[in-house]
């Protein structure tokens, strides 16, 4: 029975398609859609560039009928929210469950047309596995209201693409192609160039501006000094505009992005008053009841400024030190609960988002205070958590949620997915991000959004001879940030999607080999980051091996081999740290964790096979293919590099337990070969990236004196220090 069955579905298939090649012309494929759908007309001209690339024509039809047919059913058993179903019959039949399901589901039919071609499409039903899934974008609005991430070049150099609605029209483009469904927009205090407030009307900003002041190499970790009066003095206007115009403005982004699908939210860290300049007595102090009410007020009015606007967020942190817990939920409430609150009242037909960032532990008592929005039927309150510190690329298994899920007893959370170690190269590991999604804890999970504090996600600016317009980061970075919104909306996507969407991308490249190649260069870095853990931002930045100089105990930041030697692995990783390995050596017991020495071997491993296939791939005329694996190339070479420092340092430390001078002997080979492998490494980049680089959290990424801290390591090992 089995066998007459697929019988007959290959018969039926072959009709269809044969239906699909002679209705309507050989080369002409009749969709009956309804195009006055934004979500519907923008996937569907999707479809028709995925078919004129095969040769055929379109022909919508806005009666039913045609070749392919797009629907929309709410009611259709099996359909989730955004999900969508492919049926095979007569026709090709996409039903979405609402209009972002049919976007969807013609995306889907799109990419299966590019990769298999019409005689290859699946049916199938899919609905999102994480029901939100977003981006975390640190927006640099004005030298006067700055984001987190503003004392650097990535968001120096992106103020302006800020104001920019073809940035934003892109942006949000790719995203709904990426099946992300929200942008979070973070900036330290963003009302003054956002909206204007009744009663404080003069706080409103009009103008875009940027400072020309010579930047210091550091700043506060915590947002603070970011508008010190040298900063602010002889500032550059990027951008004329009102704000009414800033305001109508936003008003357009927002409503682009709901027809994408792509919900915007504002979240903020507290308490900020930048851009205030003391007017109407408004400071950074929780007691001051000016400045309550008019962040109050200013959160009701963004509300009421922007219709599209689906919610506000807060962290309660970085300039509320001087404040305990209760002051400070109590603070969060009188101000961002009540504002929404008042707007909710105001527009009860509207439903409205809260996130609550929680640091650590006090859900309880955060969900107590924050009852009335708990309750209110048009508000859902989140929280939101740092699911890996700053660096998902570490390890698929993260343990420090484990008592916040406890906390939350049945509540929502949004988690925070920080990248702050790959911003330079093309980086793409779908079997490593399919595992990572998969090991969130799904029961509590309403979503994840996914960025960095070290980086704007802006448009690049670090490519030599780049293209014009410049790309904008997540086109340049389009598999990394691809896969992460893929399989957040579907974990089981498989590689062989994967595989085929990189040759249909790249015509006459080996898609399966280019991802092998790609994503053994990728684990580089969570194979490191995994051994080296620097939880947070500011204490590791891989491409750089570099942090702040007081977390890499010396004045340069540069993580040395003693530094290499006394950091612990992730606990999550299972490695071995290298006091732990010698300490078993001189006992001669054994470990279940992989030790120093293997970690060092895996790394090698996976370095080598990216270099070999790179070696055997042509790139041809395409340049994007060429830069490509160049950058699979690069981030090899940081794998050599690794693989060689941490086999060095642990044959330091063995000549300093032991005295044995044949391990001092194998470690300055090692080093020096380290050395080596770091100039090719900084050579590679150098090819298409330009050098130096200045970041917020680790400050100047600069090869010429990263490679002389590098030589050091050497001395260190001769000297035995």
């Amino acid at each position: 029975m089995k066998n007459l069955s697929f019988i007959l579905y290959c018969v039926t298939l072959y009709v269809a398609l044969l239906t699909i090649s002679c209705t309507g012309g050989s080369d002409t494929i009749r969709v009956s859609a309804d195009t006055s759908i934004p979500q519907v007309a923008f996937a569907l001209e999707e479809m028709e560039s995925a078919l004129a690339q095969k040769g055929y024509e379109v022909k919508v039809l806005q009666d039913w009928g045609g070749d392919v047919v797009v629907t929309i059913d709410n009611g259709l058993p099996g359909l989730k929210e955004e999900g969508f179903r492919i049926e095979r019959s007569e026709a090709i039949e996409v039903t979405g469950a609402d209009a972002a399901g049919a976007m969807y589901g013609l995306l889907e039919l799109a990419e299966q047309i590019n990769v298999y071609g019409m005689t290859g499409v699946k049916g199938g039903t899919h609905n999102p596995h994480m029901e939100l899934r977003g981006t975390k974008f640190n927006i640099p609005l004005d030298v006067r209201t700055p984001s987190y991430t503003d004392p650097c070049d990535a968001a120096q150099e992106n103020i302006p693409e800020m104001w920019s609605l073809e940035f934003w029209k892109e942006y949000i483009d790719n995203l709904a192609r990426y099946r992300y469904n929200y942008i979070s927009l973070w900036n330290l205090h963003p009302f003054p160039s956002m909206v204007r407030v009744p009663g404080f009307e003069d706080v409103a900003l009009d103008d875009v501006h940027r400072s020309t002041v010579e930047w210091n190499e550091y700043y506060s970790l915590q947002g603070m000094g970011f508008c010190e009066p040298e900063i602010l003095a002889n500032p550059e206007i990027v951008k004329k505009i009102t704000m009414d115009e800033k305001i109508e403005f936003w008003k357009e982004v927002m409503a682009y992005g709901k027809s994408r699908n792509i919900d915007f939210y504002v979240v903020t860290w507290n308490i900020f008053d930048y851009g205030i300049d003391g007017k109407y007595g408004i400071d950074d102090r929780a007691e001051n009841p000016v400045t309550r009410d008019y962040f109050r007020k200013s959160v009701k009015q963004m509300f009421l400024s922007y219709p599209d606007l689906a919610g506000i967020g807060l962290t309660t942190g970085e300039n509320m030190h001087d404040y305990d817990f209760t002051q400070k939920e109590d603070w969060a409430y009188n101000t961002y609960a009540m504002g929404m609150l008042d707007a909710a009242k105001q527009m009860p037909d509207r439903k409205f988002t809260f996130i609550h960032r929680q640091h650590m532990t006090g859900a309880l008592d955060i969900a107590a205070k924050f009852k009335p929005l708990l309750e209110h039927d048009n508000i859902e309150f989140l929280f939101s958590f740092k699911y890996a510190k700053a660096h998902v690329m570490s390890a698929t298994t993260q343990p420090y949620h484990e008592n916040f899920i406890k906390d939350i007893e049945g509540m929502k959370t949004i988690w925070t997915l920080r990248n702050d170690d790959n911003y330079q190269y093309r980086w793409g590991a779908p079997d490593f991000v399919r595992e990572f999604i998969s090991n969130i804890p799904h029961d509590v999970t309403r979503g994840f959004y996914y960025g960095s504090d070290q980086w704007v996600w802006g448009r690049e600016f670090l490519m030599k001879d780049a293209e014009k317009p410049r790309q904008i980061e997540i086109v340049k970075h389009w598999y990394h940030w691809m896969m992460w919104g893929r399989l957040g909306f579907d974990p089981e996507l498989g590689n062989e999607r994967f595989a085929g969407i990189l040759e249909a991308r790249f015509p006459g490249a080996d898609g399966k080999k280019l991802m092998k190649a790609w994503q053994d260069a990728s684990m580089i870095y969570p194979i490191t980051t995994g051994f080296h853990w620097g939880p947070l931002d500011f204490q590791w930045y891989i491409e750089s091996c570099k942090s702040r100089p007081d977390y890499a105990q010396n004045e340069t930041g540069f993580h040395d081999v003693n530094r290499f030697i006394n950091l612990p692995p992730h606990t999550r990783s299972g490695y071995q740290s290298i006091p732990d390995y010698v300490e078993m050596k001189m006992k001669g017991e054994g470990t279940d964790l992989l030790t120093p020495f293997e970690v060092s071997r895996m790394l090698d491993e996976h370095a080598t096979r990216a270099l070999e296939s790179v070696a055997e791939m042509g790139a041809g005329d395409d340049r994007e293919l060429a830069i490509t694996l160049q950058d699979i190339k690069t981030m090899a070479l940081l794998g050599k590099y690794y693989s060689l420092k941490i086999s060095g340092s642990t044959n330091v430390a063995l000549y300093r337990e032991t005295g044995d001078v044949a391990y001092q002997e194998k470690s300055v080979q090692e080093l020096t070969d380290a050395l080596e492998a770091w100039k090719l490494y900084t050579a590679a980049s150098l090819k298409h990236t330009k050098n130096p680089l200045w970041t917020n959290r680790v400050g100047y990424v600069e090869w010429e004196n990263l490679t002389r801290w590098a030589a050091e390591d050497i001395a260190i090992a001769k000297g035995g220090l």
